[in-house]
């Protein structure tokens, strides 16, 4: 910093892609500060640091960090301008790496810190000059992902989104997203853990011709062959210069695109046509064959589900711990024919059910204990598709207080399933409905109630989602999470999830209305449900629910399970 002529340095848990996760070459966050968790912010200056995390990695934050340097810092109580503006003298210089700020996050720290009069400065990143044994980047081979779970080819979704660029006067578009490039040209990858995307730049034309910059040495001659004449596969060393050649207007996402891509094109006064990323609205509104791959992957996921939850029945309690509970759920969804797991398992029994986020550790394992409450949250990244599940799962007699609030959470879940709505709509209209009988007793949970799920992509997906702040219209196609809850400090924890394909709905008057189909088919702890709160119309969706289960499930698992499974799946 000092040769810089720097008073700060931003370190953010990102890569260059703005994806979850980060290859161990991009992992800066972890490896200066220790922590590990899948957001975050260091903020360096000569005789103080802070990292910046939100509420689900409070207590990871203490743990992992060195208190004697780093200080934990609540997000987004206290943003990174927030700690700056205090820690900085006037004229300060904040340095940062453009390759890892989107040039929308650029923008509003700018704004913020011009009128304490602190600079923010794009500088090669610090922290890879002193990362002297720093990993070389990923080189996961890439495979190809069949035309028939896609949907479509290559070709027709580059012919789709060159139409696109024609229609509104572009001549190119810039694709930083790592899942938009994988979803682009039908192919997958295995540079990340849990999410199958190829690492790479891209840019498309108006003809649609697409440069991929990404290492040659992922992509095998069958790969080349498949992409065919119209794809080019360079090397990233050579995306600078492509961006540098080009001729506006260009498209590109303010809310995704590295600061230093807007930074090359202004340099070379190429016009940017400042919009959202054109994959983005294609990838996440599926077509039939993507859904119905999502189908037939949570059936697989299902069956591995059932299998796991009779498990748990089976043992005694103290027999199975958070960490073996996990590594048994992983295993039967390998015989069930996972590529991968499609994130971190979340596996926390009794007060670490009420981390939202908690991962087990060998230092924080616990076992499974009578009167606890155990929360499962966990997915697969199956060929044709993704999946993402979370139950709650009564261990012995959990008491009142917890079978109160599983109860209100699952009427929630169940109001969402049920709900039609007028097409038009987003996330935001729809949050509420999840929290109702939560909030009728004063309760709440302090996470969106459902994100975007990828089709054998990213079990994270924008644009869409079920929350307060999203106004993203929702549309037939998309696949979404459901999955509202409730944590007590120190107590237990609740989430009940199951994801949803939004559908057209009937009306009786001919309106445009919107329902949900539900595709995960896994049993509901009918042990933590208070049945008489249960309104008619409630009972009558779960039992539907689980006949539904039993009737999918049964012909997939073994005789001993299937026989478990009757009795989950009994009518309350």
């Amino acid at each position: 910093m000092a040769a810089e002529d720097l008073d700060a340095f931003l370190i953010p848990r990102a890569d260059a892609h703005q994806g979850e996760y980060v290859a161990d070459a991009d992992a800066r966050l972890r490896w200066l500060t220790g922590f590990s968790g899948s957001a975050g912010v260091a903020i360096v200056t000569a005789d103080q640091a802070a990292v910046l995390v939100d509420g689900r990695y409070t207590v990871q934050a203490k743990e992992e960090l060195d208190l004697d340097h780093f200080a934990p810092v609540d997000f987004p109580k206290t943003r990174p301008a927030d700690w700056l503006e205090d820690a900085l003298a006037d004229g300060g210089r904040v340095g940062f790496d453009p390759w890892l700020h989107t040039h929308d996050e650029v923008e509003k720290l700018r704004a913020r810190l011009e009128d304490d009069n602190i600079g923010l400065i794009p500088v090669e990143n610090l922290v890879d000059r002193i990362w002297s044994d720093r990993p070389e980047p990923p080189k996961g081979r890439v495979r190809l992902h069949d035309d028939r779970l896609a949907g479509a080819s290559a070709a027709d979704k580059r012919a789709r989104i060159a139409g696109e660029l024609r229609k509104a006067g572009q001549v190119a578009a810039v694709i930083t997203l790592a899942d938009s490039l994988s979803w682009l040209l039908n192919i997958r990858g295995s540079d990340l853990p849990c999410n199958p995307v190829v690492l790479g730049f891209a840019v498309i034309d108006e003809h649609g011709a697409v440069q991929v910059f990404a290492d040659p040495e992922k992509f095998g001659a069958d790969i080349r062959q498949a992409l065919g004449n119209e794809v080019s596969i360079i090397h990233p060393k050579g995306f600078e210069a492509a961006l540098a050649n080009l001729s506006g207007p260009v498209r590109l996402d303010p809310g995704s695109a590295p600061e230093a891509v807007f930074s090359i094109l202004q340099d070379r006064d190429v016009t940017i046509a400042e919009a959202d990323d054109p994959l983005v609205m294609a990838k996440a509104t599926k077509n039939e064959a993507e859904i119905e791959g999502m189908r037939a992957a949570h059936l697989a996921d299902g069956a591995a589900m059932a299998r796991f939850l009779a498990l748990l029945d089976n043992h005694a309690p103290g027999d199975l711990t958070e960490m073996s509970v996990a590594h048994k759920l992983e295993e039967f969804r390998r015989e069930a024919g996972i590529l991968d797991i499609s994130f971190d398992t979340i596996s926390g029994v009794g007060h670490h059910a009420a981390l939202p986020h908690y991962h087990a550790s060998e230092a924080s394992d616990l076992p499974l204990e009578n009167g606890k409450v155990l929360l499962v949250d966990s997915g697969g990244q199956y060929e044709n598709g993704t999946t993402d599940i979370t139950r709650t799962i009564a261990v012995g007699d959990v008491g009142d207080a917890a079978r109160d609030a599983f109860t209100r959470v699952l009427q929630g879940m169940i109001a969402v399933s049920r709900l039609r709505f007028p097409q038009g709509l987003s996330g935001r209209d729809i949050d509420a409905v999840a929290r109702a009988p939560l909030w009728s007793v004063g309760l709440d949970y302090d996470h969106g109630t459902g994100h975007g799920v990828g089709a054998a992509l990213c079990v994270h997906e924008g644009p869409a989602r079920i929350s307060r702040v999203s106004e993203v219209p929702l549309q037939p196609g998309m696949i979404l999470s459901n999955e509202p809850g409730y944590y007590r400090e120190g107590a237990f924890g609740i989430r009940i999830e199951n994801l949803l394909v939004v559908i057209r709905a009937e009306s009786p008057d001919g309106r445009d209305m919107l329902g949900f189909e539900t595709i995960t088919f896994a049993p509901i702890d009918r042990r933590m449900i208070v049945t008489d709160m249960l309104s008619p119309a409630e009972r009558d969706w779960l039992n539907a629910y689980h006949a539904q289960v039993l009737d999918l499930i049964s012909p997939r698992v073994d005789d001993e399970t299937r026989a478990w499974l009757e009795k989950a799946t009994a009518p309350v």
